[in-house]
């Protein structure tokens, strides 16, 4: 997700055991990433279970945006911590969902159709590299040593991906999903200018109904958006609205205030670990020696970049 305040590292051990409540913020802020982590994870496992009941892709990510979008307002409304954006600023919120995370999130589920969600799942989390690239041509981010050690780390691991198991990752499928993850770092770098001045959640707010007005338009030329007949797939969309998408992004806020940016992005790596797991338990999607090491690479390229 978007949004990377200052850190908030304890300057040492000691003076974390001194304060008792902030090292019970702390492992809240974890859980609460973590469980985040887990919500994010299940993307994929709820794009497999949309393609066997019979559900397009357009009537999967309306339901998704539009369903989450009302739990996020319901939210803030609670919390009283509703903003509306006006001029410029919405402008760029609605542009954000309706084209950045609408793209990502489109390709996405498009790379489900070739590749196992485990597979996708770690080819996506090259964006936080990408992140890095597009902000170095963009608005001048200097690009350390570190910085190119993870990029060849990032780099290297879809290499293994894409040469190591043909059932698993095809190459058609691993460049869909890469431009998934790069849709997904413009977006992240675009939103940069506007999490200055806006709360992170209520963007958010913002950008999940508009991607979804925009599946709504994509999904006129395939016979419009289809309300579901069968449990099994009100089931489906219910968990990819609330399960995959609203409660993990409540979920990553919470502990994004609590235990900052980095540690943050560094937690978050179980993302793809939990895809990869819960397709081979859930689908038998092979887990072979190469696309591990794939795996390992692009997470080690993540939490480089977050230490950095």
């Amino acid at each position: 997700m978007s949004g990377r305040p200052p850190d908030e590292r304890p300057t040492s051990d000691r003076s974390v055991a001194e304060r008792p409540g902030a090292v019970r913020a702390d492992r809240l802020g974890i859980a609460l990433v973590l469980v985040s982590a887990v919500g994010f994870g299940t993307l994929g496992i709820f794009g497999i279970y949309a393609q066997r009941v019979g559900l397009s892709i357009p009537t999967v990510l309306t339901y998704r945006f539009l369903g989450a979008a009302m739990v996020v307002w319901i939210v803030l409304a609670v919390r009283g911590r509703f903003c509306p954006l006006r001029g410029r600023t919405l402008v760029i919120a609605l542009a954000l969902g309706a084209f950045g995370y609408a793209t990502m999130s489109g390709l996405y589920f498009l790379g489900l159709e070739f590749m196992t969600a485990g597979m996708v799942g770690i080819v996506l989390y090259t964006y936080p590299a990408l992140v890095v690239v597009l902000a170095a041509a963009t608005i001048g981010e200097r690009i350390s040593r570190g910085t190119v050690l993870a990029l060849a780390l990032a780099l290297g691991g879809v290499g293994l991906v894409v040469g190591a198991d043909p059932a698993g990752a095809s190459t058609f499928g691993v460049v869909i999903v890469l431009g998934a993850a790069t849709a997904y770092a413009a977006y992240i770098v675009t939103s940069r200018a506007v999490l200055e001045t806006v709360d992170p959640l209520v963007l958010t707010a913002y950008v999940l109904p508009a991607a979804g007005v925009t599946f709504i338009l994509i999904s006129t030329g395939t016979g419009g958006v289809v309300v579901p007949a069968t449990l099994d797939a009100w089931a489906v969309l219910i968990g990819v609205a609330t399960v995959a998408t609203a409660v993990p992004v409540l979920a990553f806020f919470a502990g994004l205030e609590r235990i900052g940016a980095s540690r943050t992005g560094i937690v978050s790596t179980a993302e793809p670990v939990v895809t990869v797991v819960l397709g081979a338990l859930l689908f038998a999607e092979p887990v072979t020696g190469a696309p591990v090491a794939g795996g390992l690479c692009i997470l080690s390229a993540v939490v480089l970049l977050n230490g950095r």
